[in-house]
């Protein structure tokens, strides 16, 4: 199994290659000879990562939506356009819905920036998942995780339209891909709005794994509380890992402190790196 970084918030400094960076996140997922697109960053920059990694679009197989926010939807558009082909794309129902962002005491919109009509002409073949369904030999599709964790309250400043006013954003759509070879499970989340422990115990039952061999994805560690943020790094340590890859939305002081925690053990994902296992 192999997982690319396709894009992130940033471009390690190493990289040889002209790689763009964004507030984004896409992995390229390869088993065999099927590639799997987890979101598509932002904007047509996707196309630009791909073409260096030397996938064109027309050679995904299926692509993944991991939930329905901007930086992770808007360059579904752009990798449809240039597949020119029908391509299976698994996404919840709910990953159109309008969202928005009160960080920093400015409302502003963050939902998908296009919509069902103009993707699917584009050549989205939908597949609505709410349940855990099998995309691969040894990969499942999460289906909504269960908010079974007290600790995990995510994020209070993305918001939905409620009745007069907005009421916090739950993001039931959010889902993550699990890889499970025998006992060992890998979590390859998207922003993981669920909650890491969530997602990982979610894992747990849908394959019947009993160990968590590795993380990679964006944890949302960074915007939520510090009593959040301590847990769930001591839950992670008690798994005990052998890799943690982290990005986008961690954070650079979550990531130093997951580093902190897992020294070699921890991985900063960013455009480029190749994870296998």
């Amino acid at each position: 199994m192999k997982v690319t970084v396709a894009m992130d918030n940033t471009v390690p400094i190493s990289s040889k290659r002209p790689f763009l960076g964004e507030h984004g996140f896409s992995l390229l997922i390869e088993e065999g000879e099927k590639k799997i697109l987890l979101d598509a960053g932002q904007s047509a920059a996707i196309v630009n990562n791909l073409s260096l990694l030397g996938v064109a679009p027309e050679l995904i197989s299926l692509a993944v939506v991991s939930h329905g926010h901007y930086d992770h939807v808007g360059g579904l558009y752009h990798i449809l356009q240039h597949a020119r082909k029908e391509m299976p794309v698994y996404a919840h129902e709910n990953m159109f819905k309008p969202r928005y962002s009160n960080a920093g005491g400015v409302r502003q919109y963050i939902g998908s920036p296009y919509m069902l009509d103009q993707l699917s002409a584009l050549g989205a073949e939908w597949r609505w998942v709410s349940d855990p369904v099998k995309i691969g030999e040894q990969l499942w599709l999460s289906g909504q995780v269960p908010r079974a964790s007290e600790f995990e309250q995510g994020d209070v400043n993305l918001v939905i339209k409620c009745e007069g006013c907005d009421c916090q954003d739950e993001i039931v759509d959010d889902m993550a891909i699990y890889f499970a070879a025998g006992e060992e499970l890998v979590v390859i989340g998207g922003c993981t709005h669920s909650g890491l422990v969530n997602t990982v115990l979610h894992g747990f039952a849908v394959t019947g794994a009993t160990r968590l061999k590795g993380w990679i994805g964006g944890t949302h560690l960074g915007p939520v509380s510090k009593k959040q943020q301590n847990e769930t790094i001591d839950q992670l340590a008690e798994w005990n890992p052998d890799f943690v890859a982290a990005n986008h939305c961690t954070g650079f002081p979550m990531m130093s402190a997951l580093y902190q925690k897992f020294g070699s053990r921890y991985i900063s994902a960013f455009v480029g790196t190749v994870i296998e296992f």
